[in-house]
């Protein structure tokens, strides 16, 4: 496949996934595929390991007719290259330490006119000996130190969005680089220009993309995805119950049937991805996030829409 850009579905190994991140899996693979581009699959294993779930996501998403065109990239295996971007960023003086706790942000964040969720800058103009006093105490981590108080993206599905940035997190106290450092030098290492993901990291992008201008790197274009959520709004998650392609397949649902349904919830073709492909329109996806009962899922009815594809006919063990 000649090398027009890519798209990439990157879920971290915590656990099976469940109905909401398979459906967003399918879109990233019908943005990317309609587009023209490669599709690619990456373990965003920095933090939040389950021993086995990799290989578990991994079958799951094969399940459904999705998988990578090029070698699956681990997080893991390449903290050399997140280390020179962080140099980069320390050369320019565009990153300090910060010796707060969670509680002394949240405490500072709660402050009147702060802006709840943000970094107030506590630790950005300490002197060399109180950086020095502090690392007797507790070990720094390092935050970007940023030069907007906002940053803009466009969206294909939300529009232009304008988000705060402060001075996040590169690299934390323990020595783990920051998702927000690790996505932008991963997304332009492999040549991705094209993010599909959930719209909870919507107020993400802007930052993201105002980091990758300091590193020097192209910002890919965006489009986030409403989530799928509890009848009571919430975002669905495992502790839901019933919601994984292992659940439904307990109550023998074929990956195929699991696929059909959440084509459908897309208002796509429910025969096979190819078909879903050749109706895909994204001004045409539903706007709303997609509201779902775990007991919905047992008890419609398997017919001819739910009926499976060639490739995802089998129960997964």
């Amino acid at each position: 496949m000649a090398d027009t850009g890519a798209g990439r579905f990157a879920p971290s190994p915590s656990g099976r996934l469940h109905v909401g991140n398979l459906r967003t899996a399918v879109v990233a693979w019908l943005f990317a595929r309609s587009t023209g581009r490669r599709f690619l699959l990456r373990v965003e294993d920095l933090d939040r390991v389950r021993a086995g779930a990799e290989a578990d996501q991994l079958a799951e998403l094969a399940a459904l007719g999705i998988t990578s065109d090029s070698a699956v990239l681990r997080q893991s295996d390449r903290t050399d290259l997140y280390s020179g971007a962080l140099r980069t960023l320390i050369e320019r003086d565009l990153a300090y330490e910060c010796f707060c706790t969670r509680r002394d942000v949240a405490e500072a964040a709660s402050a009147p006119h702060a802006r709840p969720g943000f970094y107030p800058g506590t630790c950005r103009d300490l002197t060399a000996e109180d950086r020095a006093r502090r690392r007797r105490e507790r070990p720094p981590a390092l935050r970007l130190r940023s030069a907007v108080d906002a940053w803009t993206v466009d969206d294909v599905l939300a529009g232009s969005v304008t988000a705060p940035v402060d001075d996040v997190v590169l690299r934390r106290n323990d020595g783990v680089i920051a998702y927000n450092l690790a996505v932008v030098v991963d997304d332009a290492a492999q040549g991705v220009d094209q993010v599909v993901r959930g719209d909870d990291l919507l107020t993400s992008a802007p930052r993201q993309a105002y980091l990758a201008s300091l590193l020097g790197l192209p910002a890919p274009a965006y489009a986030h995805v409403p989530l799928a959520v509890t009848a009571e709004g919430r975002r669905l998650a495992k502790r839901d119950g019933d919601v994984t392609l292992e659940d439904l397949a307990v109550q023998g649902r074929t990956p195929g049937a699991v696929l059909a349904l959440l084509l459908s919830s897309l208002g796509l073709p429910e025969g096979s991805l190819q078909a879903a492909l050749g109706a895909f329109d994204p001004a045409r996806l539903p706007r709303q996030p997609w509201v779902v009962d775990p007991s919905d899922l047992f008890s419609t009815p398997a017919g001819p829409a739910c009926k499976p594809s060639a490739s995802t006919d089998k129960v997964l063990p």
